[in-house]
C-alpha cells in the first residue's frame, strides 16, 4: 500500500506544480502568462521578471511532470523545494507562518513532502524503478 499511497502523492503534488508552471509560462488556468508574471515579479523586485518568470515556470513545469511521472525523483524534488524556498523567502515568509495571513504554511507544506519523497523514492510505480 505504500507504492499507492508514493503514487497519490507525486500525482497531486506533481500535477498541481504542473498547472502552476503552466500558469506562468503560457496563462492557462486563469494564470498571467510570462508577461503578466514577469511583471508581478519585477514588483517585488525579482528582475528581469520575464526571465525569472520563465525560470520558475519551468522549474515548477518540469519539476512537476519529473515528479508526477517519477523519473528522477530526487531531482525533481529539489526542482519543487527550491521553488517553494523562494516562494517563501520574496512572499510569504514576511507574513509569518499561517496561510490565513497569506504565510507559508502551504509553501512549507509542499516543500517538506518533496523532499521527503526524494529522500524515500518514488515507490513502485514509477520510471525511477526502471533507472536505478
Amino acid at each position: 500500500m505504500i507504492n499507492v499511497g508514493l503514487l497519490i502523492i507525486r500525482l497531486v503534488i506533481g500535477l498541481l506544480f504542473v498547472g502552476h508552471g503552466a500558469q506562468k509560462l503560457f496563462g492557462w488556468f486563469g494564470g498571467h502568462g510570462l508577461k503578466g508574471t514577469g511583471g508581478w515579479f519585477e514588483s517585488i523586485g525579482m528582475k528581469p521578471g520575464v526571465k525569472m518568470a520563465l525560470f520558475a515556470g519551468l522549474a515548477e513545469f518540469i519539476g512537476g511532470i519529473l515528479f508526477v511521472l517519477g523519473l528522477l525523483t530526487p531531482l525533481a524534488g529539489i526542482i519543487i523545494a527550491g521553488t517553494m524556498v523562494m516562494a517563501i523567502v520574496k512572499v510569504h515568509g514576511p507574513n509569518g507562518l499561517w496561510a490565513t495571513d497569506n504565510g507559508y504554511e502551504y509553501n512549507l507544506t509542499l516543500l517538506v513532502v518533496a523532499i521527503g519523497v526524494a529522500l524515500t523514492g518514488p515507490g513502485q510505480y514509477a520510471l525511477d524503478i526502471f533507472l536505478f
